[in-house]
């Protein structure tokens, strides 16, 4: 039964795609409430009690889940080929270094490679991801009311273009390709940390290892985060004339208006969203691989 994978040579090319996909979307089940939060926090709604409780009272507990379907489909692309490119590269350049264990500058290049590959493939599903996610906080005339990913991502490309699609793309690889240095090569850096230094169990070591991993992702991409949030949900105005002319413009002016901790409005629950998620997508990672070694997969 455990030969059968072997002798397609499919299964064993998109298990990792398919294994990182499915970690990732169930994280997002979980996080989705403190990532609208986030959101919300970064169009300056204020602060994360507040945010909570005038979504609660304005717009009920539904409000949380808007954009679920972006946020699975962003997730279904973007980490599907994140985690997957990961797995494959960190293999190969294990490989070719004779099965030693990768230095950490090895791992982090493999991490923005990952990212950016990710981000390219996602970057539609995350453009309607935030739209979904800002649309109520936009004047009634002024929103567009999308009922699903789907219906976001044909609307987006039937009224402004199929390109329009990865607008915000450049921002978003650069935060991916941040964020993805951050995480994966310090979870795989802090996995051998943990397990040769201190003898710990495999359980102990994902949490110690994902919660390490998830604070230098948060670190690393929250400023581009930022600037590409801003980008993807700016409106022109009634002149027609958008408020940035690409992530740049946008960086430089919310450096000279608020200064370099600008950037980080909003850390400490973009920190409490990315760590969680972190976590929660590599325990369910080892659970699958866990259940595809009984099933004989």
């Amino acid at each position: 039964m455990g030969e059968k994978p072997k002798s397609g040579g499919v299964w064993p090319t998109v298990k990792p795609f398919v294994n990182g996909g499915s970690s990732g979307m169930l994280a997002t089940c979980v996080i989705q409430p403190i990532d609208m939060i986030k959101v919300r926090i970064q169009l300056g709604q204020g602060s994360a009690a507040e945010v909570t409780k005038n979504m609660l009272k304005n717009e009920g507990f539904g409000a949380f889940y808007k954009g679920l379907s972006a946020g699975l489909l962003r997730q279904a692309t973007y980490t599907t080929a994140r985690l997957g490119s990961f797995s494959i590269l960190t293999k190969k350049a294990v490989e070719a270094n004779e099965g030693k264990p990768l230095p950490l500058y090895q791992k982090a290049l493999c991490g923005l490679t990952a990212g950016a590959i990710g981000a390219t493939v996602g970057s539609p599903a995350d453009l309607a991801l935030i739209r979904m996610q800002a649309d109520a906080t936009l004047p009634a005339a002024q929103r567009r009311n999308y009922t699903n990913a789907f219906h976001a991502l044909s609307r987006i490309a039937a009224d402004e273009g199929i390109l329009a699609l990865w607008k915000g793309a450049g921002p978003t690889v650069v935060r991916a390709m941040a964020l993805n240095m951050g995480m994966l090569a310090s979870y795989d850096q802090s996995v051998e940390f943990f397990r040769d230094n201190f003898g710990m169990g495999e359980a102990a070591t994902v949490v110690g290892a994902s919660s390490v991993s998830g604070f230098f992702a948060s670190a690393c991409s929250l400023p581009f985060d930022y600037v590409k949030t801003q980008i993807q949900k700016m409106q022109p105005d009634a002149e027609g004339k958008l408020p940035y002319s690409g992530s740049f413009d946008c960086a430089m002016k919310t450096l000279k208006a608020g200064g370099p901790f600008k950037f980080y409005t909003g850390f400490p629950v973009y920190c409490v969203r990315i760590a969680p998620h972190v976590m929660m997508t590599w325990i369910f990672l080892n659970q699958i691989k866990k259940v595809e070694e009984k099933i004989g997969l």
